[in-house]
Order: C-alpha cells, then sequence, then structure tokens
C-alpha cells in the first residue's frame, strides 16, 4: 500500500505542470459552459448563495496552491559554524585529607603530575556529493559525516544548495541512491542554502548508511541524493 501511494504522489509531483496546464484549461472550459448556460445570470440573481460558494473554493483553493507553488521561488540560507570536537567532562579531583601534626619531621611529599588528556580531533568519515534527481530538481554541495567525540556523529552539508519544495527532510539511507525504509530522519531541511549540520542520536551505527537525501515527505519524492 506504501509503494501504491508513494507512485502515485511521485506521479502527481512529476506531472505538475501538466496538472496546473489542464486545471487552468478545465477552468477556461467551465466558465465557457457556465455562460453558455446562463449560470452567471443565476448568479446575480443569488449573489448570498454564489458568495458562498466563492468564499469555500477560495478558502481550500488558495493555501493548496500557495502551499504547492510558493516553495518554487522562495528561498533561505543559513550558515552554522563547522563542528568541533565535543567537550570531555574533566574527572573530579580527590578531597584533600589533612594529617595530623606531627613532631617527627618527614620528607616532603612528591606530587605525582596528572596527565592531560589528548584532546580528540573531528574526522571525516565518509562524503559524498549532492546532485539532483531531474532536470528540475537540482541539488549541489557535500554531504559529510563526521566523527565529533568517540562514538558520536554530525551530518554536515557544506555550501549546499537544492531546489526548494513542501515538507522537505534530511535523511540518511541505507540506499545510495534513493529513500529506503529504515532510513534515519535527522530532522526538517534547515534552508535551502548554506552550511549547516545535523547531530546523529547517540548510539547510532552509521557504518550501514550509503547516502544522505532530501526527502519530501508530503508527497514521497526525493529531490537531491548524496551518495557516500
Amino acid at each position: 500500500m506504501d509503494d501504491i501511494a508513494r507512485t502515485f504522489f511521485d506521479f502527481l509531483y512529476d506531472q505538475r505542470v501538466a496538472i496546473a496546464i489542464a486545471s487552468a484549461a478545465a477552468v477556461v472550459i467551465a466558465i465557457l459552459v457556465a455562460w453558455r448556460r446562463g449560470w452567471f445570470a443565476a448568479a446575480r440573481r443569488h449573489p448570498g448563495r454564489t458568495g458562498v460558494i466563492l468564499a469555500i473554493a477560495l478558502a481550500v483553493g488558495a493555501p493548496l496552491t500557495w502551499y504547492l507553488a510558493s516553495p518554487i521561488w522562495i528561498r533561505t540560507s543559513l550558515v552554522e559554524a563547522a563542528p568541533s570536537a565535543a567537550p570531555t567532562i574533566a574527572p573530579t579531583p580527590a578531597p584533600s585529607v589533612e594529617t595530623p601534626p606531627s613532631s617527627e619531621p618527614s620528607a616532603s611529599p612528591t606530587e605525582t603530575p596528572t596527565p592531560s588528556p589528548t584532546p580528540f580531533t573531528p574526522v571525516t568519515v565518509a562524503s559524498g556529493e549532492f546532485y539532483g534527481t531531474d532536470e528540475f530538481h537540482f541539488g549541489r554541495g557535500t554531504a559529510s559525516l563526521i566523527e565529533v567525540a568517540p562514538g558520536r556523529y554530525h551530518l554536515r552539508l557544506e555550501d549546499f544548495s537544492v531546489r526548494n519544495g513542501p515538507d522537505l527532510y534530511v535523511y540518511l539511507s541505507t540506499d545510495a541512491d534513493d529513500y529506503a525504509e529504515d532510513a534515519l530522519n535527522l530532522g526538517l531541511l534547515k534552508a535551502t542554502d548554506g552550511s549547516f549540520g545535523y547531530d546523529i542520536p547517540a548510539g547510532t551505527d552509521v557504518t550501514g548508511f550509503k547516502s544522505a537525501i532530501i526527502w519530501c515527505k508530503q508527497f514521497s519524492h526525493l529531490f537531491a541524493v548524496a551518495p557516500f
């Protein structure tokens, strides 16, 4: 059932231009039919009823049109600092114990220096270049999986740009070229352009992920992919 729904919404989104043209043509034909049948004269005779019908049509059509069409020309930009090593918690020193004074002379205690921990350096474990899925859905930039602390990872999108759309999310997918059912949702796409990132939940095994993708949840449509 999920595959059928995905195929259906994929078709709707891929054919949105043809559907828009067909819808406009249907509106023109409806206007001509209404004029030939005298519906406009009837509407003038019943202004209250006509106003209610137009209000309902606008209340449904205007938000839907804005939701589907506005992302085409709306762009957003965000630049975040590159990830650094995650902070480590310093060990708590043991409380000092006072020794009672002694009449016996004692040798001065020798303090053993505590070795300072070696700071962790972030390491890029996988990266790939984004590309769009067709001539309309472009994608550019780099996706990098970065280990910011032992066992803790961050996905960094660098010099990124993608075609905007409704309901876009960032995923890590186990498929190198597409969405997979066990893909990891990292959250809403923060911006259409820029450099920014997403913390990957602690304990996640990243070895099975083969790509970072930009996925439209509303229409089950792949916008861009970066194979690792």
